[in-house]
């Protein structure tokens, strides 16, 4: 009986270490941030989207995932240009958002409260195969980055947990950037300045949304 108790203590024990150094779970989001100061092509989506999304931290959050953690594996289900709405496992993303110096940029993990996240992750899974939504419009097939998060995490009654609100293409001093008027040029339609919609900045500072102390780099089989 004795040794039944020790044995039941050293499991609690475990147990509250867990609790105070949580690892990822399936389900939480990451956010890659690079600095305001670091210098992307002029050109670039990623530019253009740094433009209209900074604020005054030190980091624009140009991107959103989903994690899926199956095990002791991690794979990422996300919408990019490249790859559309994917699912692939989290070194590709690693490789993928790699920065020009071959450093990462900063990936900051969070955790959805008061969401059934197991069923968020299965939604999305879902949308894989979709195109990219070079439109950014709210009623199509095609998803962006945090649009695909938007239409996956849904609370008790099946309604969205992130709202939308007017979106922003406009850089801090108000002009619109290049890119945006080339990209809608373009596609033959106007920019969807103040249509509804998400983005990563906005999106991160959602209050269902709870910071997870915790690095992917230790998640990788890659050497960094």
């Amino acid at each position: 009986m004795k040794k039944f108790i020790l044995v039941f203590a050293a499991l609690l024990a475990l147990a509250a270490c867990r609790q105070e150094k949580p690892g990822l779970r399936n389900g939480d989001l990451v956010f890659v941030g690079i600095p305001l100061d670091y210098s992307v092509e002029d050109d670039s989506m990623d530019a253009a989207i740094t433009a209209a999304t900074g604020d005054t931290v030190g980091l624009n959050l140009i991107h959103a995932a989903i994690l899926e953690v199956d095990a002791d594996s991690v794979f990422i289900i996300d919408a990019t240009l490249r790859r559309g709405v994917d699912r692939h496992p989290l070194d590709t993303f690693l490789t993928d958002f790699t920065l020009k110096d071959g450093s990462l940029p900063e990936l900051i993990v969070k955790r959805v409260k008061g969401v059934d996240t197991d069923a968020a992750v299965e939604k999305a899974k879902t949308f894989c195969g979709r195109a990219y939504d070079l439109y950014f419009l709210p009623d199509n097939e095609e998803l962006y980055c945090t649009e695909l998060i938007q239409r996956s995490y849904l609370d008790a009654s099946g309604a969205e947990v992130f709202d939308s609100e007017p979106m922003n293409f406009r850089a801090p001093d108000g002009t619109m950037p290049v890119y945006w008027e080339w990209l809608f040029g373009l596609l033959g339609i106007d920019v969807p300045q103040g249509l509804p919609g998400t983005n990563p900045q906005r999106m991160s500072e959602a209050a269902c949304l709870e910071d997870v102390s915790v690095s992917l780099k230790d998640y990788s089989a890659l050497k960094r």
